[in-house]
């Protein structure tokens, strides 16, 4: 499984989000320091999912940093976040 499937699969099962787009942006930053050539590293997420209503931007983002798991986002160099409840 790629690392944008495993995001996917990962925020689904935790969120049941009822948007969500998940962008492997890794090849517009071929090249760039931290990014391995093999790509998989820079990802954008656009997720809205009704749990996530009223808690702050930061909570937001630590809630899904949660779901991904600490291994999951080791292996990311990049992940923008666009989330709402």
């Amino acid at each position: 499984m790629n690392v944008a499937e495993e995001i996917r699969r990962r925020l689904q099962a935790a969120f049941q989000p009822r948007e969500l787009d998940v962008q492997d942006d890794s090849a517009a930053h071929r090249g760039h320091a931290g990014a391995p050539e093999e790509g998989q590293s820079h990802f954008s997420v656009r997720m809205r999912a009704d749990s996530l209503a009223g808690q702050s931007r930061i909570q937001r983002h630590r809630a899904v940093h949660a779901a991904l798991g600490s291994d999951l986002v080791a292996r990311v160099h990049a992940l923008a976040l666009d989330l709402d409840g």
